[in-house]
């Protein structure tokens, strides 16, 4: 049939608050043993700085050091690289995902609902365009965070295969983290992946982690919770065409238009 099974990688760290030399060094020291072994790489969001509200003291243009590394580190593993950082772009402030190609092409997904309860709408600006990428064969939809909480934004009308959420979700919240990531999963009949953060922030946050890996079904392939870890699976395109096929429940979707 042809079809392409895909090797991803979750990273679930802790960050060090507001530092992004320690914490470039420090991911990039995870990244090595992958060379080779993986097609792509799940940071956490804003994996440079942690959850901040700081921009205009740590935000970078797409010239500067963290797109940079994020080339560097896509080229040395072959494998797509993506996790999001505080961006300056024309003046304003971004919390954008950077889905980085080894041969140094990327795509941009800037964060579309931001966490009003932290005051992130008052730092910086909404994205307003969804993103899916293909990657060897593979329809992916990278999303962050809070958009986890709307599901119309997500919503499978494009058939992707791969749902991704690269998160600063706190503890306090893992059981809205847990149950949402399973009925996206659910859902959208795709593979979804929630890459979060562990350990506390600089405001005292404490993060769980809860990094999970969820099948087209919503079975749990990967679940980690308080500790740092670096996994690899294999995801089957097979699988998840002969589940779809079988339960075809997308035929039944809603058809609706999204208004941005």
């Amino acid at each position: 049939m042809g079809m392409k099974n895909l090797r991803v990688t979750l990273i679930q760290s802790q960050i060090h608050w507001e530092k992004k030399p320690a914490n470039l060094q420090t991911f990039g020291q995870k990244l090595v043993p992958l060379a080779g072994q993986t097609d792509l790489v799940v940071l956490p969001e804003m994996f440079t700085t942690g959850f901040s509200m700081n921009a205009p003291a740590l935000a970078e243009t797409m010239q500067g050091p963290t797109v940079q590394w994020l080339a560097e580190q896509a080229a040395a593993l072959g494998a797509v690289v993506t996790g999001s950082f505080i961006a300056e772009d024309k003046g304003r402030f971004f919390n954008r995902l950077v889905w980085m190609q080894p041969d140094g092409t990327y795509a941009l997904y800037d964060k579309r609902h931001l966490f009003t309860y932290a005051q992130e709408h008052h730092h910086y600006s909404p994205g307003t365009t969804p993103l899916i990428v293909e990657w060897m064969g593979w329809k992916i939809m990278p999303l962050i965070c809070y958009d986890l909480r709307f599901p119309v934004w997500s919503r499978n009308v494009q058939n992707y295969d791969l749902l991704l959420y690269v998160a600063n979700f706190p503890e306090r919240r893992r059981h809205a983290w847990t149950s949402l990531l399973t009925a996206r999963a659910i859902e959208n009949l795709a593979y979804v992946i929630g890459v979060n953060r562990v350990g506390k922030d600089g405001n005292d946050i404490y993060y769980s982690g809860d990094s999970t890996l969820l099948d087209y079904a919503g079975q749990a392939l990967y679940s980690v919770s308080h500790v740092e870890d670096v996994f690899t699976i294999t995801l089957s395109m097979q699988n998840l065409q002969e589940f779809r096929q079988r339960f075809a429940f997308l035929n039944d979707r809603d058809a609706f238009t999204l208004h941005t």
